[in-house]
């Protein structure tokens, strides 16, 4: 069903605008971990680098979901009420400041990605609130998918940062601890967020999230953090905590396609006063 007085899967938003959260997200995560561990020369260069490529990865994803690519400029027109104009703008901001950031994290300057950081947590922030902004989509509309959305974002850029550890070699303790708090909190904000939720959503969409949300505490929570733990003990190698990177990553991602794509149920028309024939009318 797609159209009448029970709920029915949006289909205005297919994968290309998952590939926008998915890639955004971690794109922005990756360059804010990049900043807050601290990582100089080239690896910090690189990360950066990387984590622009995936934002603009993400935003090449909805530019091909336009019915009208060409009209893609008249997105910046409405700031005052739009998150999608905030993203716009605020990737806009992002895009010379990071690559500024990456020359200045590979010639030595310490401080030279918090720009970039602050700009790609702006970005993270307008697209996870253009999601909510979403009254129709009760998945969506839920107060806590910004914190979702955020949280999951931080997430995969430090389960980015992690799974090329074995490559920058500058992942150390720090990295290892603000992974595995993270995953514990992305872990935390999902269960808020299905309790939140409850029964109010469709059967199709709670089962789809059902079944996202069991890899992402199993495959994307638990076993990360146990392969953390035994990397942390010796009884790890570097390429299998590196794996727990990518769990975290994989998980995080299916989660945010599933919430966009199958999750995305309509309210569905709800008529609360029928009218019956030979009755006056309400407040008549």
């Amino acid at each position: 069903m797609s159209f009448g007085p029970n709920p029915w899967q949006q289909t205005q938003w297919d994968w290309r605008a998952a590939g926008n959260f998915i890639c955004g997200g971690a794109g922005s995560g990756l360059i804010a971990l990049t900043a807050l561990t601290g990582v100089r020369g080239a690896p910090a260069a690189v990360m950066l680098i990387a984590g622009l490529a995936l934002i603009g990865f993400g935003l090449a994803f909805v530019w091909a979901e336009l019915g009208r690519p060409l009209r893609a400029l008249h997105v910046f027109f409405n700031p005052r009420t739009s998150w999608m104009t905030r993203e716009a703008i605020a990737a806009t901001a992002l895009f010379p400041v990071g690559f500024a950031a990456a020359a200045g994290a590979y010639l030595g300057v310490g401080a030279a990605a918090w720009p970039a950081a602050l700009l790609a947590l702006a970005f993270l922030y307008c697209q996870s609130r253009m999601l909510q902004a979403a009254r129709g989509v009760t998945a969506w509309h839920e107060p806590l998918t910004v914190a979702l959305l955020v949280v999951t974002g931080l997430t995969e850029g430090a389960a980015l940062f992690w799974l090329a550890q074995p490559w920058h070699g500058q992942a150390g303790a720090l990295s290892a601890a603000l992974l595995a708090v993270l995953l514990l909190v992305r872990a935390a904000v999902w269960l808020a967020y299905r309790r939140r939720l409850g029964g109010r959503i469709a059967a199709r969409a709670q089962t789809a999230l059902d079944r996202a949300g069991r890899l992402l505490l199993v495959g994307g929570t638990a076993l990360p953090l146990l392969l953390l733990a035994g990397q942390a003990a010796g009884a790890a190698t570097t390429l299998l905590a590196a794996l727990a990177g990518l769990l975290a990553l994989i998980a995080g991602s299916y989660m945010k396609f599933v919430l966009v794509t199958r999750a995305g149920h309509n309210r569905g028309f709800a008529i609360r006063h029928v009218p019956v024939r030979g009755a006056p009318p309400l407040g008549g």
